[in-house]
């Protein structure tokens, strides 16, 4: 069972909440994938349950069409955030962590064909892979962390926050206009280009900033 854990190990005394989303918050990516660039966030949700261990080898769906990885820097809210406090912004980050938005990709293009919503292609049940939190002290300047994922010893992303279209801090202010965040959220916040399929097997390695690197394994 997932729990919000430190990087020593420790848990985290905090519920397993919701993962507010981000797409296309890097312009290179929504090219990738033939996206305009949104002019306003675009927002989505994962529920508790998309959230498991990255640290443990995780599954992924199977006979449901490609699964692609999103790899992407995530930030722990430990205090609750509500509309018109916007300094409450940078008290309430607590952590930060890496994270994969895992996205059925065939069913994402079918759904949004049809005009209906994508749920069950970013939301499902273990969607969320996400690493241990580092103390947010240890990321002094959020407009500038790194992130990148391997697989299979070839680097698939490569990004850095400078290069997000709506920096974190705005990021969780636009969230807390329409959302409430409360302690035990996390706020993922997007993916850089380099988006492709992830099967069973596959051997990975993601790291955020100088200290945040784990290795995992994908399974069936």
């Amino acid at each position: 069972m997932y729990k919000h854990r430190w990087s020593d190990g420790s848990e985290i005394n905090l519920p397993i909440g919701k993962a507010v989303c981000i797409g296309r918050n890097y312009a290179e990516h929504a090219k990738e994938l033939g996206n305009p660039v949104p002019s306003t966030p675009l927002l989505f949700i994962k529920p508790a349950t998309a959230l498991v261990p990255m640290e443990a080898p995780f599954s992924i769906p199977s006979g449901l069409g490609q699964v692609h990885h999103e790899a992407e820097i995530a930030m722990l809210i430990t205090e609750k955030i509500t509309k018109g406090d916007p300094e409450a912004t940078i008290r309430a980050i607590g952590g930060v962590a890496a994270s994969l938005d895992l996205t059925l990709r065939d069913l994402q293009s079918e759904l949004k064909s049809k005009g209906h919503p994508w749920e069950k292609a970013k939301a499902f049940d273990g969607s969320c892979p996400i690493s241990r939190f580092q103390p947010i002290e240890h990321f002094p300047d959020l407009s500038d962390i790194s992130v990148s994922l391997t697989i299979n010893g070839s680097v698939r992303q490569q990004g850095n926050s400078v290069q997000m279209i709506c920096p974190i801090l705005k990021l969780v202010q636009n969230i807390v206009e329409f959302f409430t965040l409360l302690p035990g959220d996390v706020v993922l916040t997007g993916t850089p280009a380099g988006v492709s399929e992830i099967c069973s097997g596959d051997e990975i390695e993601m790291t955020v900033g100088d200290r945040i690197s784990v290795r995992s394994r994908v399974t069936q």
